[in-house]
């Protein structure tokens, strides 16, 4: 594998932070490297928060994230996403939750835009909005096939309360079939 370079961006309290340091944490399990920096106003709950996710099967050798080199980003508010937006390379892949976040027709030329409601899925279809970030991971990784999932799984288990590894279990399987609609449509889109 290549290295892979992804963001997340939200706001405070929405749990990117968490989903950066189980994929780097997956990552190294592996044999690999993986290398998570952020970005956020830790003093203020809901100010702009984005965390970069490098992964690579050789050393990492400078920690943050470079612009224009960003394969892939996810955002779930559109302050961070408005901000971030443009560390995304040309033709790389941005998920936002199309409830919060609000790309422009330019945007729209520029990546290939992905929309997954991730807080409505939490709240409604798990039970729970504190798994969104399980949701995103799911996302995260079944579009860009980063880490084992198996090991990505047990990684995120490792980091949670077991009485909540049903909930983020559920989560997770979600995440990745909403992923998989999303890329079938993209693929039916290109056709």
């Amino acid at each position: 594998m290549s290295r892979i370079v992804m963001r997340f961006t939200g706001v405070g309290g929405q749990g990117v932070l968490l989903a950066g340091e189980i994929f780097a944490a997956a990552k190294i399990k592996a044999g690999g490297f993986g290398v998570k920096t952020a970005t956020y106003t830790s003093q203020v709950r809901g100010g702009p928060t984005v965390v970069d996710i490098q992964l690579d099967d050789h050393e990492i050798w400078y920690p943050y994230a470079i612009d224009g080199q960003i394969d892939f980003m996810l955002s779930v508010a559109d302050k961070s996403y408005q901000l971030f937006k443009n560390g995304v390379r040309e033709g790389g892949i941005i998920v936002i939750d199309p409830n919060l976040v609000y790309p422009t027709e330019e945007d729209r030329k520029k990546w290939k835009i992905i929309e997954i409601p991730i807080i409505t899925i939490a709240k409604e279809e798990v039970g729970v909005v504190l798994t969104q970030s399980v949701i995103a991971l799911a996302i995260a990784n079944t579009i860009m096939h980063a880490v084992d999932e198996k090991l990505l799984i047990d990684t995120m288990l490792s980091k949670v309360p077991p009485k909540f590894h049903e909930a983020n279990l559920k989560a997770y399987e979600l995440g990745k079939k909403y992923a998989l609609e999303a890329l079938e449509k993209l693929e039916e889109a290109k056709a």
